[in-house]
């Protein structure tokens, strides 16, 4: 096949599956369990196996896409700056809260891992789980996890969260859309900053400002604390 066409054809094929995703999505009255990425996700490994293709040549036919994810991020400053009066009345809580958040999830995530199976390559892509997928990647590997199950487990924790935190927050009589995005960001990374935009403009801005700073925070302050978590002979 020509690589245009190709190309051409693994741009429609990702951009249709997606909308379709998102129709079953809404019909199914936004439940997390079919939440569009996750569908399109195993839709799209299906469909490009059925057809032949390998890994590395739909990544290449879809760049596109990947280079779109700048600007998208880019663009989470606009509802920042727009709620930027709020956020510095709230900045010495929310660094508290987001610190606190990103070590007690990749704390708790790298020690359970480690007791329960001692697996090494797992308890440390664990550490990464709970940040956006660019950040984890690196950060697993870094460590001497896995990239790749860094990404499962980041998606596998952003699924589980947009479906658990809903709940939970209206259990505990929590409304206010600053409170929940940021509780979304931090525990539900992209994930939770999608959903928290379906809820309103403010929880949007707060999830988007809460998964950056995670992933700052857990970039700098979660890989000499490893160590700690699963025993000093792993990291040697």
């Amino acid at each position: 096949m020509n690589v245009s066409v190709q190309m051409l054809l693994a741009l429609s094929l990702t951009i249709g599956v997606y909308l379709l995703a998102e129709q079953l999505y809404i019909r199914a009255g936004r439940t997390s369990l079919l939440h569009p990425v996750i569908v399109s996700i195993f839709t799209l490994m299906g469909v490009i196996t059925l057809l032949g293709w390998e890994y590395p040549e739909y990544q290449r036919d879809t760049q596109f896409i990947h280079f779109l994810l700048g600007p998208a991020t880019v663009a989470l400053a606009v509802p920042l700056h727009e709620n930027m009066a709020l956020i510095r009345k709230m900045a010495l809580p929310l660094m508290v809260a987001c610190v606190t958040g990103a070590l007690v999830a990749a704390g708790s995530a790298v020690v359970l891992s480690a007791l329960w199976t001692g697996d090494e390559v797992l308890a440390l892509s664990m550490s990464a789980k709970s940040i956006t997928t660019p950040i984890a990647i690196g950060m697993a590997d870094s460590l001497g996890g896995s990239g790749s199950l860094a990404a499962g487990l980041v998606l596998l924790t952003g699924a589980v969260g947009t479906l658990l935190l809903p709940t939970l927050m209206r259990w505990c009589r929590l409304h206010d859309d600053a409170l929940h995005g940021f509780v979304l960001g931090v525990t539900a990374h992209g994930f939770g900053t999608a959903q928290a935009f379906e809820r309103s403009f403010t929880c949007g801005a707060f999830a988007g400002l809460a998964m950056s700073l995670t992933g700052v925070v857990s970039a700098f302050l979660v890989p000499p604390l490893v160590p700690f978590w699963v025993g000093c002979e792993w990291v040697g």
